[in-house]
């Protein structure tokens, strides 16, 4: 259990910040940007929660708040620096994002899209309030993912990590086309309409 007595600890005060294994990076630091990026998208999922919450979108806000917590292991999976070697596999002190979460995922994916109308066009990011604020959290998400992969390429990352990252971005576009009447409300791009 974690347990926070003080908020602040002065530590950071000098432009640098703690990681899992107690080794210490600029604040600038590729890696703290991903975590950075996953802190912020888990905050536009929150505000959509409260929103398909309060639209009562079947399922949408305890879906998410799920993800929630998913979205703090992956934090801590991004905060703990990967051995040479290392297999990202999760042991009793090493929390690491695993596949298992990631077909979680695909599996919600599947069943929220079963549902839902044919494309016909690419969606714009709008509709009901709830649609639009699931969209402000994909686009997050999708921040996120390019950091992290931005990162991969300079230091060792969880490729589940990743994976789930990239799994979420579609799992949120499928659960705002659910927040936009099954996708009857989506508002469709026209291409070239405005010329």
């Amino acid at each position: 259990m974690v347990r926070l007595n003080r908020i602040y600890t002065r530590t950071g005060d000098t432009g640098t910040t703690g990681l899992v294994d107690g080794s210490r990076l600029p604040k600038h630091h590729p890696r703290m940007d991903v975590i950075g990026r996953v802190d912020e998208a888990n905050c536009a999922i929150g505000m959509a929660v409260r929103e398909l919450d309060a639209e009562d979108v079947a399922g949408g806000a305890e879906l998410l708040t799920r993800v929630q917590n998913d979205m703090f292991d992956l934090g801590a999976d991004l905060a703990t620096p990967a051995s040479p070697g290392d297999d990202f596999a999760p042991s009793e002190m090493v929390l690491r994002v695993t596949m298992t979460q990631v077909a979680w995922l695909e599996a919600q994916i599947d069943a929220l899209n079963e549902a839902l109308e044919p494309l016909r066009s690419f969606v714009l990011p709008g509709g009901s309030e709830a649609a639009a604020r699931v969209h402000v959290a994909r686009a997050s998400v999708r921040a996120a993912e390019r950091s992290a992969t931005a990162l991969a390429e300079e230091l060792a990352v969880n490729p589940a990590a990743i994976a789930y990252l990239n799994r979420l971005s579609d799992l949120l576009f499928v659960l705002a086309r659910v927040a936009n009447d099954q996708g009857r409300a989506d508002v469709l791009w026209v291409p070239g309409a405005n010329r």
